[in-house]
């Protein structure tokens, strides 16, 4: 029973933490364009290119420290990885807000970048300590403090903009991440046995990603985690772009904006609860080609909408598909990986994620300034239903660990 509490108790502290954390991240993320604006950059093109550079270049830095982090994870614990990511960021998001040009925005998202990465430590800290018949479930719900705060964030974030500026906003973050880092320190207890040296010495970086890439499965899940972000990041750096030029008639941008986004997060949080607790009887494969299908379909639609009723029941009907994604393909990483590796397997599962975060706003960019706004969701739309057929024939069915 004791066992039992722990899990249960680690489970719900991670997921207040990540929850705050990702409200904060949103609070400011999907305004960067509007903050490059403010910076001096007015034309729109100008900005979308700037957007996609301010996502993709920390994406880079990501790519390389995840798997870095992920090693360390499990050498020293998951816990103080959790701990580094939010009071990292708590810092780095501070000093964004004293910027007075984009090449000062830039390299403190590059030091944010560095020191980042709450997702997966907290998913890696959540696995670690929960039972195998229960994983859906945990990740699931971790997926809904994810969704729950990209759904807060945007709403309360837009608000914030519009009403005291984007500075004040990045400030609001950095108390969030640091209220964020407090809860993990004092709450979660991490039944860890930290390595030898001999241990220390044998679990070198190079034989952790030779361990990763040795599993067939893991390395397709790898490449289906790089093509979901990669289609997704296309569009997210310049959603506010797409409404602001869409829409030219509306005023407050921010809210707007926030809203959209939050109607979003809001499906995808009550989608990856019930989608998370049912995979686990009704197939992991199988539902993670019909969430990403069906996230590939709605996403084509909203190039042609003619008007804000339109793109909400699209955005929608978008989250109750995404939502189901990201449960579901964590659960398969951690029943094919065993216990002792899931901070390795994380670690390049990031990384391939923030790949994705790396070339998707730069294929955004160029799309958007080249053909159109309108066109990055019809990139997207195809890529999407590309992967999922691709899932169908590579991925393997896993097997639940007794």
């Amino acid at each position: 029973m004791a066992i039992m509490e722990l899990w249960r108790k680690n489970l719900y502290a991670a997921w207040i933490a990540e929850m705050i954390a990702i409200t904060g991240f949103n609070f400011v993320m999907p305004f960067i364009p509007f903050y490059v604006q403010e910076l001096g950059i007015t034309d729109v093109g100008q900005a979308a290119q700037w957007a996609g550079i301010l996502t993709g270049v920390p994406a880079v830095v990501m790519t390389i420290f995840s798997p870095i982090w992920g090693s360390l994870a499990d050498i020293y614990g998951r816990k103080l990885m959790v701990e580094r990511a939010m009071f990292g960021s708590a810092i780095s998001i501070f000093l964004m807000a004293l910027s007075t040009n984009v090449y000062q925005l830039l390299f403190f998202r590059i030091l944010q970048a560095a020191l980042t990465g709450t997702v997966a430590a907290c998913i890696a800290l959540v696995s670690s300590s929960s039972p195998s018949q229960k994983m859906g479930y945990s990740l699931g719900l971790m997926q809904t403090a994810i969704f729950t705060g990209t759904c807060i964030g945007p709403l309360l974030g837009g608000i914030i903009a519009d009403s005291f500026g984007y500075r004040n906003s990045f400030r609001i973050t950095s108390i969030l991440l640091f209220i964020a880092g407090l809860l993990v320190f004092f709450l979660v207890k991490e039944d860890f046995r930290p390595l030898s040296k001999k241990e220390i010495s044998s679990n070198n970086f190079w034989e952790n990603l030779r361990i990763v890439f040795s599993s067939q499965q893991l390395i397709n899940m790898i490449f289906v985690f790089f093509l979901v972000q990669f289609s997704v990041m296309i569009v997210n750096p310049v959603f506010a772009l797409f409404i602001k030029e869409t829409f030219t008639s509306i005023k407050s941008i921010s809210s707007i904006t926030g809203t959209m986004l939050a109607l979003t997060g809001f499906t995808s949080a009550i989608s990856s609860a019930y989608i998370g607790r049912i995979s686990d009887k009704y197939g992991y494969k199988k539902l993670l080609i019909v969430t990403i299908l069906g996230a590939g379909i709605f996403y084509l639609p909203q190039a042609f909408v003619s008007s804000i009723s339109q793109l909400m029941v699209l955005r929608i009907f978008l989250g109750l598909f995404y939502g189901g994604i990201l449960p579901i393909a964590n659960t398969i990483i951690t029943l094919s990986t065993s216990p002792n590796d899931r901070g390795k397997a994380f670690g390049v599962t990031t990384s391939a994620t923030f790949l994705g975060n790396t070339l998707g706003p730069f294929a955004g960019g160029l799309i958007a300034s080249t053909l159109g706004l309108k066109d990055i969701f019809i990139f997207t739309s195809i890529l999407l239903v590309l992967t999922g057929i691709w899932i169908s024939i590579m991925v393997k069915r896993p097997k639940t660990m007794e």
